[in-house]
């Protein structure tokens, strides 16, 4: 390939204006991008704010209504939810993932039943349900079970796919749960209802405040680098989600997002399938602590993140910040 050189080929010509910059953006941001995690708590007209999330709380079902109902007018298509389970509901196997009246599945019917035309993914793992903070189930040397905790994960996908959910998102990392999930679905008449596969969710030092926002940084004995990717392999990555896909994925996540741009380049490379990323709970406070001292301002800094994961091959983000994002997209 030949180009022109300089002066004949000046670079800088189409940045010229604003309306030149606009028609030659290689990327777009719009509201469509961004699936909105909230987190859903006990209780009647209760909001909790997050110490470690700035602007961030925790909300009972009712007022997770309204936050679903500003979702919808914002043009945000899907909500991710996550339960503060409480802690005398909590136990080793973590049983109460199965209870069709658990505040996961009652957060779904009442969304579905105030605001029907938004997406709903729920979050598939044991960990909020769980005394002890691991995804799965224990073995006596405290080692996560893979065949046992899928059998966990099918009872718990068939019951939020019951509540109304519309993607099962399995956060686990246990192998051959894609495949035991869909097939399950399909049995249990919810052929519709897509799976979302955390195929690279590595073992990050940026879920702290995630586990503070669900209840289980206290909890957790351990840590969770049996089951999860270590932050040193991208191979690895790229076998995890052809996995996935060949057991039925509909598309798949990497977790964490912006430390992990490389993953999901060559993910969108090498599958050409739609590729989404959770901007974690430690990549939205880092933002916000940089606000806060003065180093940045916070609406440049969300719209470039959020841009940087189009550039590298996002169909869409999970993020904290997806309603102020989409507000500032609407001007």
């Amino acid at each position: 390939m030949t180009y022109a050189s300089y002066p004949a080929l000046r670079l800088r010509r189409p940045r010229a204006s604003a309306w030149s910059r606009a028609m030659h953006a290689e990327n777009r941001l719009s509201p469509a991008d961004f699936i909105w995690p909230l987190f859903v708590t006990e209780g009647q007209g209760v909001e909790e704010p997050i110490a470690a999330l700035p602007g961030v709380s925790r909300w009972s079902v009712d007022l997770m209504v309204q936050r679903a109902k500003e979702a919808r007018d914002a043009d945000i298509p899907c909500l991710a939810l996550f339960p503060n389970t409480q802690p005398e509901r909590r136990s080793d196997d973590g049983v109460e993932a199965l209870n069709p009246d658990n505040l996961m599945c009652r957060a779904i019917r009442a969304i579905k039943d105030a605001v029907p035309d938004i997406g709903i993914l729920t979050d598939v793992a044991l960990d909020p349900y769980t005394a002890h903070g691991q995804d799965g189930l224990l073995d006596e040397a405290g080692y996560v079970l893979n065949d046992a905790t899928i059998d966990m994960l099918i009872g718990q996908s068939l019951n939020q796919a019951a509540a109304g959910a519309d993607i099962i998102a399995p956060s686990d990392m246990m192998d051959g749960r894609i495949g035991a999930i869909r097939e399950a679905l399909e049995e249990e008449g919810h052929a519709n209802v897509q799976i979302m596969a955390y195929s690279a969710k590595y073992a990050s030092a940026f879920y702290g405040p995630f586990r503070d926002a669900v209840g289980s940084r206290g909890l957790l004995k351990g840590d969770k680098k049996s089951y999860q990717m270590d932050p040193a392999n991208s191979e690895e990555a790229l076998r995890e989600v052809a996995l996935d896909l060949e057991e039925g994925a509909d598309s798949v996540m990497v977790k964490p997002g912006l430390p992990y741009l490389d993953i999901i380049a060559r993910v969108k490379d090498a599958f050409a399938v739609p590729v989404f990323a959770y901007q974690v709970s430690g990549e939205y406070a880092m933002i916000e602590a940089a606000v806060a001292a003065g180093a940045g301002d916070r609406d440049a800094l969300v719209l470039e993140t959020l841009m940087a994961f189009k550039r590298a091959g996002c169909s869409g983000v999970l993020t904290y910040h997806a309603l102020h994002a989409a507000r500032l997209l609407h001007g």
